[in-house]
């Protein structure tokens, strides 16, 4: 076929394709969502209505992408993470993250109503994202709790405490005043003696962030001419709340980061 004398400007177009072998990760996260949670009236410290529509957006990512084998998300950030195997769009960075991003951001906005019926959307969510390759399956358990630690722990029991102060009267300032160098253990006393509230005793969602993935579940697939259901074992994207620092889930789900 023929080409046109413009062609040579597709010159200039970069090979992104990410190396071979290599666990693929995107880290979804809301962009200027401290203000799109105040214009839109999110509860403090935490929005269940929020976060699950975040999760529904991430189960429909897994549903939509089976290259994903992995979900991680807390407050408005989700890391997906593809198998090292993948050839999807042929590894090519911008591709990968462009759709991932558009689609996580298209279907946040078709759901929204699901989640908040009676609010209408002020100012459109948009999304940045980043991919990273990472060459083992052990480093990308480490990224997993490097993200369960820092954002879903630690932020989490932060922000527990300073919205709970600030709900008892005092200014924001003084809340960060009176939380500056306190451990984390000082943070569970003050919760427990100020508010009477357990840390350990708070939703699973809010304290360890959720999980998706696809499991071997049963399902009724019909009935028979008795009228007893006839059930099969089928693989299904499922959401939960786990620890995932500590061996127990991995082992009990190995098939999900194992190496070819």
């Amino acid at each position: 076929m023929a080409n046109s004398k413009f062609e040579y400007v597709k010159e200039f177009e970069t090979d992104d394709r990410l190396p071979p072998s290599n666990w693929i990760v995107v880290r979804i996260d809301g962009c200027h969502f401290h203000q799109f949670s105040v214009d839109h009236a999110f509860e403090k410290p935490n929005d269940e209505n929020a976060l699950n529509l975040m999760n529904a957006c991430a189960v429909s990512m897994l549903e939509q992408f089976p290259d994903i084998v992995f979900a991680y998300g807390v407050s408005d950030e989700y890391s997906f993470v593809l198998k090292e195997t993948s050839q999807f769009y042929q590894r090519r960075a911008s591709k990968i993250l462009s759709l991932t991003v558009s689609y996580f951001t298209a279907v946040y906005v078709m759901k929204w109503k699901e989640f908040f019926p009676h609010k209408d959307l002020k100012r459109p969510p948009f999304f940045d994202g980043r991919v990273v390759c990472y060459p083992r399956a052990k480093i990308i358990r480490d990224y997993l709790s490097w993200r369960q630690v820092d954002s879903g722990h630690i932020n989490n029991q932060y922000n527990t405490c300073f919205w709970m102060l600030v709900k008892s009267g005092k200014t924001e300032r003084e809340a960060q005043e009176m939380l500056k160098g306190m451990l984390s253990k000082d943070k569970n006393e003050l919760l427990f003696q100020q508010f009477g509230a357990n840390y350990d005793k708070l939703p699973a969602m809010f304290r360890k962030g959720s999980c998706v993935y696809r499991d071997k579940v049963e399902e009724t697939v019909k009935f028979d001419l008795t009228g007893n259901p006839v059930k099969r074992i089928r693989k299904k994207v499922v959401l939960g709340h786990f620890d995932i620092v500590g061996p127990n889930f991995w082992r009990e789900h190995p098939e999900i980061l194992e190496e070819d």
